[in-house]
């Protein structure tokens, strides 16, 4: 009931903010989906929905994504914007920066689909935590969230932020309330594999990263499923710029490290590791090295709990 309530004071404060066409990004995840539902019920055909896909989103998600929408009864547009944003990542190493030009990207993507549309408003699926871990007045920054400290100073559209004072939690029972299929999906960051693939920034690095986050999520929602463990909150891998040596057959090869993170939590602002069965962390690191052979010889498994480390690795 209580749930019921937060939707409908929602979408009763998003009709009264928006009166001019708005646009939205839709990347299929939990707090923008929501975002996007809710302004859909508040104002119909004004709300217009863009999925861009940047080149760093999740091995068959943009087809997910767009399905997903389509099952809705949401339009949705499809940009193919990932040759650009690749430009634009080209020789950035530093995590801020990314995120940044990341943000920047997005904003000048949504500019260019606003003259097709002519919107007025962009709607964002910013949580508490995004602002909180971005910093301003006396909160030290823990990390840029591209839709926060991200965002270039010269955006022409008024932002309108219907989740900004809500966690993740009450997000998901908010997705749940609204029949959203992704209500049970684990979190991604907004700047996608760019912020697991560390260092430099190619297709190929990419596309490693990809397929290891691919094999981590599989493997452990068949584990999970078959009572071997409990689902975590949120895992993936990532690619670390970290090159060693290894042999595959009798050559010896240099290839990088990949490393798997699974936490429990609540809402993202604190975690800690989970505890994965260690036969299963070995048939991650063997399906990993095998499907990445030649491009990573080394599998870890992150123990860190946050606070000290953060969930994302940038």
């Amino acid at each position: 009931m209580q749930t019921q309530i937060l939707v409908d004071e929602a979408i009763e404060a998003l009709s009264t903010q928006i009166d001019d066409t708005a646009i939205i990004a839709c990347s299929g995840g939990i707090d923008s989906s929501v975002a996007a539902v809710l302004a859909h019920k508040a104002v119909g055909s004004m709300l217009h929905c863009v999925y861009v896909d940047t080149g760093l989103m999740r091995k068959g998600e943009s087809d997910e994504v767009s399905e997903m929408f389509s099952e809705m009864g949401i339009k949705l547009k499809v940009v193919d914007a990932s040759q650009r944003f690749f430009q634009n990542l080209e020789g950035v190493t530093d995590p801020e920066e990314k995120r940044k030009a990341i943000g920047e990207q997005f904003i000048r993507v949504f500019e260019e689909e606003q003259e097709g549309c002519d919107a007025k408003y962009l709607v964002q699926g910013t949580i508490a935590p995004d602002w909180i871990e971005s910093g301003g007045g006396e909160r030290d920054v823990i990390k840029s969230h591209h839709n926060v400290g991200g965002l270039p100073d010269d955006v022409d559209l008024t932002i309108v932020e219907p989740l900004r004072e809500f966690y993740k939690d009450e997000v998901r029972e908010m997705a749940r309330e609204l029949g959203i299929k992704s209500s049970e999906r684990q979190p991604f960051p907004g700047p996608g594999l760019a912020v697991r693939v560390l260092g430099e920034i190619t297709p190929d690095r990419v596309e490693s990263c990809r397929e290891a986050c691919h094999i981590v999520e599989t493997r452990i929602r068949e584990a999970a499923s078959e009572g071997r463990c409990d689902l975590p909150w949120q895992y993936f891998a990532a690619l670390l710029p970290v090159r060693s040596v290894g042999v595959h057959g009798d050559v010896r090869v240099h290839g990088e490290t990949v490393v798997v993170r699974a936490v429990t939590s609540l809402d993202g602002m604190s975690a800690r590791y989970s505890p994965l069965p260690h036969d299963l962390l070995a048939e991650i690191s063997t399906e990993i090295t095998n499907s990445l052979k030649g491009q990573v010889n080394r599998v870890v498994y992150d123990i860190t709990h946050k606070p000290p480390g953060t969930i994302e690795w940038e």
